[in-house]
């Protein structure tokens, strides 16, 4: 009677701890589930953490900025250190480029020059050659064609020929000249030629005023209406474009 009551005693002992080992460890399973979801929530949360990943704030702009606009940011780098260039310093760095390689020429004036007038050719003298000295003691240039008045004004401008324009500005320095080659007329004294002994000569596209010049012969110069013409100013007279 007192064995089976001890084997009963031992059987719900042995019961209740296989119980207990159970509990525990379905206890341990939900333990075990809630350290490591508890361990990968912080690991996350260290992820994140701009100091665990060694990226600073920089990072941070130059990322939300990225997936706001689609655009790769230049804000910052690894350090979180902003080394982008301010774009208005760039901006002014170029305009000030282009302004002092765009320097302004004085336009030549009448005051500033000494126009006179040769005979190109032997009789009949048919040609003069125009020459405006600087004598500003600036540079200046010089544009378009002498504005030539032979005669009173109500016979008009002489006309210019347009194959003697020259490609590029004429830019006179101290000192240097322009030509201006002059067709009077198509030779000799005739009932169609009238005699000047001075003429005048306007910078009327340089707005530069105007200069009297005198006849290079005593006699004057023979001119006709019909026939004169003149070239553009040049740094040089050339064969071909001058000749007319």
């Amino acid at each position: 009677m007192r064995t089976f009551r001890n084997r009963t005693t031992v059987l719900a002992a042995a019961t209740t701890a296989a119980l207990a080992l159970a509990l525990t460890a379905c206890g341990d399973n939900g333990s075990g589930t809630r350290s490591e979801g508890a361990a990968a929530g912080t690991s996350a949360t260290v992820a994140a953490s701009p100091a665990a990943s060694g990226k600073g704030a920089g990072a941070e702009k130059a990322a939300d900025d990225t997936a706001g606009t689609g655009t790769t940011g230049s804000t910052g780098d690894s350090t979180g250190t902003d080394t982008a260039q301010p774009a208005g310093a760039a901006k002014s760095s170029g305009n000030t480029g282009g302004t002092s390689a765009k320097a302004t020429v004085t336009l030549c004036t009448a005051q500033g020059l000494t126009i006179t007038a040769e005979r190109q050719d032997g009789p009949p003298y048919t040609h003069l050659t125009l020459s405006a000295k600087n004598t500003s003691g600036t540079s200046c240039e010089m544009r378009e064609y002498p504005h030539i008045h032979f005669l009173d004004n109500a016979r008009g401008v002489v006309p210019p020929v347009a194959k003697s324009k020259p490609q590029a500005p004429v830019v006179l320095e101290p000192g240097q000249s322009a030509y201006a080659a002059v067709r009077m007329s198509e030779g000799g004294r005739k009932e169609t030629t009238e005699t000047v002994k001075e003429f005048t000569v306007t910078l009327k596209a340089n707005g530069g005023g105007m200069a009297v010049v005198k006849s290079p012969a005593a006699e004057g110069l023979a001119v006709n209406p019909q026939k004169w013409a003149t070239g553009y100013w040049t740094p040089e007279l050339r064969n071909g474009a001058d000749e007319f």
